[in-house]
């Protein structure tokens, strides 16, 4: 992996990193239509998609390739991922651009390169690297998953089908931490690949996710999509005060989720001000623990309430839905305890507890690092 030369614009830089993308169609007049996310974007010869980084070159669909620009091996529970291989690690890339343009992202440097010029300093992290490279980091820190996340895995998933091919011949799992807003050509693109598929659902008001820069129905049909292609599906809802925090819209989430299955995980997490929203207050504990209690009397049996470690109670951990015996029990990122099977049960009771466990429960990592590594 080396760092590429600075060019005279980071619109130069990018698109010198591109190859002819897959998830499109040509139309005529040299336009064409992208599938990579749902947008849907047709795209004029000369012109760029609404995430910036695909565009038409003489009536081809350009897309990224061949880099990355965040990467770093995090506990797989950072992402989150609490019903997947816990403890283990996972290595995680992130390219640049994004299909939505949200206030509060946390990795807005990365997210909204091309879009905003506050990010233009993102040229800075861009590092080449070949699949192969990648999964020489993952054995380097010991990883057991890679996942495409950081910036929406979406709009590069012809980069992501091809890190995923060498990771899975290494025998890692693979995973997208993706908005959501999927297409049925892209999904049935990645499936092959990867295993779990956790999506941000933002708010319920379409009105909300416009601001966001996305559409609610689409994210809606884009869980569903994702659990009818019988991938892992863990769910988050970052609950911002005066936002989305309301019980009635609470409600309205967690109706839904459980709608699709009441065994897929809902992550209700504490926003922090960031980027361009900053007038809302921080989330507190109480805020999170309304939201858990909500998703649980809308019948999820799998809610956890995050980024305030030790503040939740039980809502850290993961109880078995027939005994409520405590299965696994977290601190943060770490693992504590551990009592699933290898068959994936309770066992006081034999439940089974969905979700991709360890088939060697003595390899889980109790009482680890619980913090990302550096991979270089």
């Amino acid at each position: 992996m080396y760092y590429i030369r600075m060019a005279t614009s980071i619109g130069e830089t990018l698109d010198a990193l591109t190859v002819e993308g897959e998830l499109y169609e040509k139309l005529p007049n040299k336009e064409v239509r992208c599938f990579a996310c749902g947008h849907r974007c047709v795209i004029r010869e000369g012109k760029r998609g609404i995430c910036q980084v695909r565009f038409n070159r003489d009536g081809e669909l350009r897309a990224p390739h061949g880099y990355v620009a965040a990467l770093q091996s995090d506990p797989v529970e950072k992402k989150p991922f609490f019903h997947v291989l816990p403890s283990v690690n996972a290595l995680t890339f992130g390219m640049l651009g994004c299909d939505y343009h949200c206030g509060y992202c946390q990795n807005w440097l990365t997210s909204q390169a091309m879009r905003d010029p506050s990010s233009d300093e993102s040229i800075n992290y861009i590092r080449k690297i070949s699949p192969e490279g990648m999964v020489d980091y993952a054995r380097k820190t010991n990883a057991s998953i890679a996942v495409s996340s950081y910036n929406e895995p979406l709009i590069t998933s012809e980069w992501a089908a091809e890190i995923f091919k060498q990771a899975k011949k290494a025998g890692l799992m693979c995973a997208y931490v993706s908005n959501g807003n999927n297409t049925p050509e892209v999904m049935e693109y990645i499936r092959p690949y990867i295993s779990a598929y956790k999506v941000d659902l933002k708010c319920m008001q379409d009105k909300n996710y416009r601001k966001l820069g996305g559409v609610l129905q689409n994210t809606l049909d884009g869980i569903k999509r994702a659990y009818e292609s019988d991938l892992w599906v863990e769910i988050v809802t970052l609950t911002i005060p005066g936002f989305n925090d309301s019980n009635e819209e609470l409600w309205d989430a967690a109706r839904f989720i459980a709608g699709v299955s009441k065994d897929i995980p809902w992550h209700v997490t504490a926003f922090h001000k960031d980027y361009k929203m900053t007038d809302p207050d921080n989330t507190d504990a109480k805020t999170l623990i309304r939201a858990a209690e909500i998703g649980r009397e809308a019948g999820l049996r799998f809610v956890y309430a995050g980024n305030l470690p030790g503040q939740v109670g039980e809502y850290e951990d993961t109880h078995c839905p027939r005994c409520s015996y405590r299965l696994v029990k977290r601190r943060g990122y770490v693992i504590q305890e551990y009592h699933i099977t290898g068959e994936g049960k309770c066992p006081q009771c034999a439940e089974n507890i969905p979700g991709l466990w360890h088939k060697n429960p003595s390899q889980v990592a109790l009482n680890g690092l619980g913090a990302p590594l550096p991979v270089y």
